[in-house]
């Protein structure tokens, strides 16, 4: 994709852009920025000057940026901002911006972070703490800003929030009598019958082996009324009857043909275009789902509800991103107050009223006009509200590839669902570090 002015696609592929030079080591501190604070772990690089900076951030969530941009930069002539376009999985984002920032290069300024690598970059040294007092985080959703909170400090500014979400062909619904699921029972029996009814598949999530994998497990475990993690990521709290419903739930739904094979493959992209273009009757994703969908062939002919669980609703992974100031920028000014005004509640309605992304101030959920231009935001902050973070850790990244890839081999038959939760609950015991 072409991007003109100062829109670029991420320099790692192609080597198309030139990079600044490597941020030269030295002790001095941040603390001169305003707002910026010593991390306590270090010297830490960076003048906190003014000046352009840069925005990076996975191209998947970029397609509205373009104006919100433009009017930072209308007002901001001398601190114009950059986009730079990361690849599209998240796991392909973190790996890129870890790789430039463990060579402590200054190319980024500003870093679209995943809510669950907070933890890592703050241990790692790459972003510097942020002074709590200049965001107002008693007006964010509840369990919001704890996502940029580690160690008791807050490392990051909450940007969007996140929770899976079940789409399903409410015309198709309507027209069997039936109401949406609300458990994996009723979610096998439409799918199984209304997907060989109307030649369609019926159920897809993110289930290809990467973060998207270990997303929908997750929330399988704790809808079936389990965890994996404690809260501090110090114990492996997965008790093996739940972690057997969850994984048998998804591994049936492949044996038995309601999640298509082809599913297997999906990503987050995938999985959209599949239920956007009528081939799926259920699809599990993201709310930036929504908005494409309404401008298809889908337009009026779906809806959203919570995720379905072993009982009763189920509960989504919590996501979303946050926004953070690289160590190495040589503008950390300039960064910082761009965060404060692209996280601010004008530009948060934005957010949702351009992007489809769930903002973070919750008052933004109760808004007239939003819910009848978005109606399926009570649903949403529902979602929000009842999601479960996953666990903080420093380590997430080892603890999720450990997770995607046990969950990919049952996913495929090629290990029974007992073997694989037991063989599971060991490896995890074995990457789990006191302190961790």
């Amino acid at each position: 994709m072409h991007l003109p002015n100062t829109y670029v696609t991420g320099f790692s592929r192609g080597g198309h852009i030139v990079r600044r030079a490597v941020a030269v080591l030295a002790a001095f501190l941040v603390a001169g920025c305003a707002g910026l604070t010593d991390t306590g772990a270090g010297p830490t690089t960076g003048t906190g000057g003014t000046g352009p900076i840069t925005l990076a951030i996975g191209r998947d969530t970029t397609a509205y940026l373009r104006p919100l941009l433009d009017r930072w930069n209308q007002g901001h002539p001398d601190e114009r901002v950059t986009l730079l376009e990361l690849p599209e999985a998240s796991d392909e984002q973190r790996a890129q911006m870890v790789a430039n920032l463990q060579a402590r290069n200054d190319v980024y300024d500003v870093l679209a972070l995943d809510v669950m690598w907070t933890a890592e970059f703050a241990d790692a040294g790459w972003i510097v703490p942020l002074d709590r007092s200049l965001f107002p985080l008693d007006k964010l959703l509840g369990g919001v800003a704890d996502t940029a909170i580690y160690r008791d400090r807050l490392w990051a500014a909450p940007y969007t929030s996140n929770a899976g979400l079940l789409y399903y062909r409410s015309d198709i619904l309507k027209k069997e009598h039936l109401k949406p699921p609300r458990t994996w029972a009723e979610l096998r029996d439409q799918a199984r019958r209304l997907g060989a009814k109307y030649h369609i598949g019926g159920y897809a999530g993110q289930f290809l082996p990467y973060e998207g994998l270990t997303v929908n497990f997750a929330e399988a475990v704790q809808s079936a009324g389990g965890s994996i993690l404690s809260p501090d990521a110090r114990t492996v709290t997965m008790d093996l009857g739940s972690a057997r419903a969850a994984l048998g739930f998804l591994v049936g739904g492949v044996t038995e043909g309601w999640i298509p094979r082809e599913a297997l493959t999906y990503k987050e992209e995938e999985s959209r275009l599949a239920f956007q273009e009528g081939r799926l009757l259920f699809a599990r994703n993201w709310p930036h789902a929504y908005g494409p969908a309404t401008h298809s062939r889908l337009a009026g002919k779906f809806a959203v509800t919570r995720l379905p669980g072993l009982n009763g609703p189920g509960s989504s992974s919590l996501g979303g991103y946050n926004l953070a100031v690289s160590a190495f920028s040589k503008r950390q000014k300039s960064a910082l107050d761009f965060i404060r005004y692209f996280t601010g509640r004008d530009n948060e309605r934005l957010v949702l009223t351009e992007g489809s992304f769930p903002p973070v101030w919750a008052d933004l959920y109760d808004d007239p006009e939003l819910i009848r231009r978005f109606p399926y935001l009570p649903v949403l902050k529902e979602a929000i509200l009842s999601a479960r973070p996953r666990p903080v850790t420093a380590g997430y990244n080892q603890v999720s590839l450990v997770i995607s890839s046990a969950v990919s081999g049952a996913l495929a038959l090629a290990k029974p669902v007992d073997e694989t939760v037991a063989d599971l609950k060991q490896g995890l015991g074995e990457v789990i570090q006191p302190g961790g």
